[in-house]
């Protein structure tokens, strides 16, 4: 029977041949069941909100304290590490308690700035929920925390100093909101430095509290239960009474304009085409906006993509986004291209733009984006963290209680004419702000040509003149620098005393202490070997003729280039060659602040061709930095070495602490280097470099 139904099936196949050139209609959307939440009101004025759901034995809940955009002012970045210092224990519990508590249930227990959640099998719900009530109320902030929170954002800070993504990431919203704005702000290590954990204090004092607070329960749980557990937590807490900010609009720019933010050591300019919008989730253009975004840009069937990657092989993905809100948000189209291919990416991006807004969509595009947006959205249902955005969504933004119920009946409805209309009001393509961080050198000429207006800024968004970096480079020889420098650690006469060297270091990266041991021998033979708990993780030795770099078990010898680059050095102060060698090119680029203090800018050409930048402090004369480039398997690796805290050994200084940040393909590692030892002219043979 079941051999004949196989048979059957295979002959009407063979009937009714399938098309295949044509894609498959989409079907119908999905059918949403969302189960209205029961409300309650608890003694100190949270909306609790409770889902009951038992299809599994789990139990989540969201905290979330609705104050509206924050501006902090001179104290940027403080909500950011008060958020962080609410996950460091409690008065009670110290962090390493907390969360081994934490760990036993099984739970995931997690606050921040916006408030905390919970989530755990329903038999340790209730002690988990405990636990986060605990730590909303009673945090510990105490001062080793925070000097370590606050170290590790400067780090972060400074190991994106040179990232593109990153500072793009910064100077987006300051330059469409302003740096005044809540939206605008952002951190900087010297306002992060100046923080003190009494304004950490303040900051939740002001801020973490029973007001304007929105507590969702979903899961294994009775309404009445939930109810009982979040009075008995939560119900007695107080706090200040909070108040939504107002704040003036913000106007976009008169005429399109290019805002180029110059990252020299940037192989990739990040492109962000964005505008702002007044686009409130109650306003009957969301849903045509939402999935015109969508058509633009929304994944890898969007127009952007399309043309931008499988046209133009200009970028590995370009996406837009729409953001709504109560406030002004965000309309932004953006990539990564190549800096040479910039100015016709951005060509690319505005075109796309200007056709959604100029030319009505077609039916069979209209529908496969309806399609593939019901998908996504009813996949992003099984998230317990969704729905509770959706209750709590409904209560801030004054939304019909229906509207996640209907949310795919008002996207299918959506015409083509509505996109066009939507697109219009929300894209904005004669008044929007182009902004580009990348290598300047490499796209600016091109943008100039494209008719629009070019704006120059740094990475903190703040204009630059073109040229002045030129006109401000200082009246003195690199030579003269380099000079200063090794008078400064020594003289030269010491320096050339020194023909051995062992230096022991300690080394934190991504929470790992690693030990360092470097060996020096002139004229050029090193060897660096890097351990963790006794063994030998990386090792990389050059024995003057030859080397090779070994990791995890695999060596690899030195290629002919890398080996040119270690020869043309023939003293273990590369300073010394500088001066001694006519092949080596200096050239004085100008006076950058390091670490708040002016530093010489030199740009060093040694004879293989290989340029890097080094930083002489104007006062100390000392080296406090050093930026390079490197191709690896055609990736270009950008490293960036911070000195500090010179020591004398002997009659010659070494710098003690070393920040070493290395990016690639989008991706930063920051390795901290701590001296504990230096040995010099003792304990090297020549068969350490084997």
């Amino acid at each position: 029977m079941i051999a004949a139904g196989v048979l059957l099936m295979q002959y009407a196949q063979a009937q009714t041949p399938i098309d295949r050139t044509k894609q498959p209609k989409p079907g119908p959307a999905p059918v949403l069941t969302i189960k209205d939440p029961v409300k309650y009101i608890l003694p100190n004025g949270i909306t609790l909100l409770v889902v009951e759901n038992h299809s599994l034995p789990k139990v989540s809940a969201s905290y979330l304290i609705d104050a509206g955009p924050i501006t902090e002012g001179s104290k940027a970045g403080v909500m950011s590490l008060m958020g962080q210092m609410l996950n460091e224990g409690t008065k009670t519990m110290p962090k390493a308690v907390f969360d081994e508590s934490v760990e036993k249930l099984g739970a995931d227990v997690g606050l921040s700035s916006a408030g905390g959640s919970a989530s755990a099998l329903t038999r340790y719900f209730k002690d988990a929920f405990t636990l986060m009530g605990i730590a909303l109320k009673e945090p510990a902030f105490t001062q080793e925390s925070f000097d370590k929170l606050k170290s590790q954002t400067i780090t972060g800070l400074k190991s994106n100093a040179k990232s593109a993504k990153a500072i793009a990431g910064r100077v987006d919203n300051a330059l469409a909101y302003g740096k005044t704005h809540p939206n605008g702000e952002f951190e900087t290590e010297e306002g992060i430095q100046a923080l003190t954990l009494q304004d950490v204090k303040e900051a939740y004092s002001k801020y973490i509290t029973p007001s304007r607070g929105y507590l969702t329960i979903i899961g294994d749980i009775k309404p009445a239960e939930a109810k009982a557990l979040a009075t008995e937590v939560l119900g007695n807490w107080k706090g200040v009474t909070l108040t939504l900010p107002k704040l003036t609009e913000v106007a976009n720019p008169a005429k399109t304009e290019i805002d180029v933010i110059d990252v020299p050591s940037a192989v990739q300019s990040e492109i962000n085409v964005i505008n702002l919008v007044d686009l409130k989730k109650n306003n009957p253009d969301y849903f045509p906006a939402i999935l015109a975004s969508y058509i633009l840009g929304g994944g890898a069937d969007s127009r952007l993509f399309m043309s931008l990657r499988e046209k133009y092989k200009f970028t590995y993905g370009a996406y837009s986004q729409l953001a709504s809100g109560r406030y002004q948000e965000t309309f932004d189209a953006s990539g990564a291209v190549r800096n040479a291919k910039v100015d016709s990416a951005v060509t690319v991006f505005l075109s796309e733009i200007k056709r959604i807004r100029t030319e009505k969509v077609s039916d069979e595009e209209l529908s496969t984006a309806k399609a593939l947006y019901n998908g996504s959205f009813a996949l992003g249902l099984e998230d317990p963290a969704r729905m509770a955005t959706f209750a709590s969504n409904i209560l801030i933004n004054d939304l019909p209680a229906d509207f996640y119920k209907t949310y795919l009946q008002k996207v299918n409805a959506v015409t083509a004419d509505d996109i066009l209309r939507v697109a219009q009001k929300y894209f904005n393509y004669d008044n929007t702000r182009v902004v580009v961080v990348g290598g300047a050198a490499q796209m600016l000429d091109g943008l100039k040509k494209s008719g629009y207006p070019v704006k120059l800024y740094d990475k903190y968004a703040n204009p630059v003149t073109e040229g002045a970096q030129t006109a401000a480079v200082p009246d003195v020889k690199a030579a003269d620098i380099i000079k200063a420098y090794i008078n400064a650690v020594g003289g030269a006469d010491e320096l050339k005393k020194v023909t051995s060297c062992v230096t022991t270091m300690d080394m934190s990266m991504q929470g790992m202490k690693l030990s360092v041991l470097q060996k020096k021998m002139a004229p050029n033979k090193e060897t660096m070997s890097v351990s963790m708990g006794g063994n030998t993780v990386m090792k990389e030795a050059f024995d003057g003729e030859k080397g090779y770099q070994q990791q995890m078990g695999n060596k690899k010898d030195m290629t002919v280039d890398e080996v040119s680059q270690k020869k043309v050095f023939t003293s273990l102060t590369e300073q010394l060659d500088y001066l001694s060698n006519p092949a080596f090119k200096l050239a004085v680029k100008g006076i950058q602040k390091i670490n708040g203090a002016d530093a010489y800018q030199v740009s060093v050409t040694d004879p293989t061709g290989k340029t890097s930048t080094e930083y002489y402090d104007v006062k100390s004369k000392l080296l406090v930095k050093n930026e390079s480039t490197t191709v690896t398997n055609n990736v270009s690796v950008n490293a960036t070495v911070d000195f500090a805290d010179y020591r004398k050994v002997g009659n010659v200084m070494f710098p003690y602490k070393q920040t070493i940040t290395q990016s690639a393909g989008g991706q930063d590692q920051t390795f901290e280097m701590t001296v504990t030892d230096v040995k010099i002219n003792t304990g090297v043979t020549a068969d350490d470099f084997k």
